[in-house]
């Protein structure tokens, strides 16, 4: 009997530690190794907004949340294209990521405290500064939220938008009926059919989806902002090694554009006399070695895709649909909000 209790002892001591080991090889392994190894970047978009996220007839994605997708993919395989999206809708993206099926999000999330711990998020940079905002239809008469007074208003179910537009109600001591839907299209094809008299969501989300009704021009987005809504590139939380390298990338845009290095001018650059411009493109020094890229990572990224200035001009602002002023999403030099850590 003793011989067989201390056989099952040492049997016990002997598996533990393997055990205890496999859980800690899992714990420490980044995403980043699983990316590499994959070959391609899984990342979660919306898929239905345009400007952000928007995917044609021909299955082709395009948009400035799609860029910051395809500058990741840049980086790491110095191919833009190394890319599968999957649309996710607001109520299974935090699953989706946190599960492992997609690497990173990049669609218009918001960036709170409680998503930052207790959703298990890490937010990389901010790529859109938004505030949320209401559409209603030009003839309505309703020219601000007191307005709405009596009347319906759709949401979308699973976000910021939701919580802000109970709280305004409130704020406001305005009674409105609030539709609550799961996913987007159904929200905006109930507005589109007149079951309810607004419609609320991101300002962004308004401007690219009032694009798609049948006619753009009949609706109107109220002059009125009722909470800040930061967007950006997400990861899952306590993979620092992956959010580094999410950060970077996006980090590098912003960098680009402020030192004038665009996507004609940048192999060009390569040749500057200036050390922060060599540094940034990997001619000099090792930068990319310690986020577990090569050394002209933020070359790639902008020869590829090009600086942040140039994502938002063709998505959002002067050479899209929607001539969408800067405004705070300008870089600090010009008065707005971004601004990227030194390269150093």
């Amino acid at each position: 009997m003793q011989k067989c209790l201390s056989l099952l002892i040492a049997t016990v001591l002997m598996v533990l530690p393997l055990t205890a080991c496999e859980e800690e090889s899992q714990q420490t392994t980044s995403r980043l190794d699983i990316v590499k190894e994959r070959g391609k970047l899984n990342c979660g978009v919306e898929g239905a907004i345009p400007g952000f996220s928007f995917v044609d007839q021909n299955g082709n994605y395009s948009g400035i949340d799609v860029d910051i997708c395809k500058a990741v993919a840049a980086a790491l395989f110095n191919d833009p294209n190394a890319v599968e999206y999957r649309n996710l809708d607001s109520t299974e993206r935090f699953t989706a990521l946190n599960g492992g099926e997609v690497d990173m999000l990049s669609r218009n999330t918001t960036w709170t405290v409680s998503r930052d711990t207790t959703v298990g998020l890490e937010f990389a940079p901010t790529t859109f500064y938004d505030g949320q905002g209401m559409m209603v239809r030009t003839d309505s008469g309703i020219n601000s939220l007191e307005g709405l007074e009596g009347k319906s208003i759709c949401v979308e179910a699973g976000t910021t938008t939701e919580l802000n537009l109970t709280d305004n109600l409130r704020k406001r001591n305005i009674e409105a009926e609030t539709l609550t839907f799961q996913q987007a299209d159904p929200a905006y094809a109930a507005y589109a059919e007149g079951r309810c008299d607004g419609m609320t969501s991101d300002k962004s989300q308004l401007l690219g989806r009032r694009s798609t009704l049948p006619n753009p021009d009949t609706h109107t987005i109220l002059d009125v902002t009722m909470s800040k809504e930061p967007l950006g590139p997400v990861t899952k939380n306590n993979d620092s090694a992956w959010f580094d390298v999410v950060k970077w990338v996006t980090y590098a845009l912003i960098e680009a554009e402020e030192l004038g290095i665009t996507q004609a001018n940048v192999d060009e650059k390569k040749n500057s006399d200036d050390p922060t411009v060599k540094r940034f493109l990997g001619v000099e020094g090792d930068l990319g070695e310690g986020l577990g890229l090569s050394n002209d990572f933020a070359y790639r990224v902008i020869k590829q895709v090009g600086n942040y200035g140039e994502v938002y001009d063709r998505n959002l602002g002067a050479q899209s649909q929607f001539k969408l002023p800067r405004g705070q999403n300008n870089l600090w030099t010009n008065g707005g909000l971004l601004y990227s850590p030194p390269f150093r």
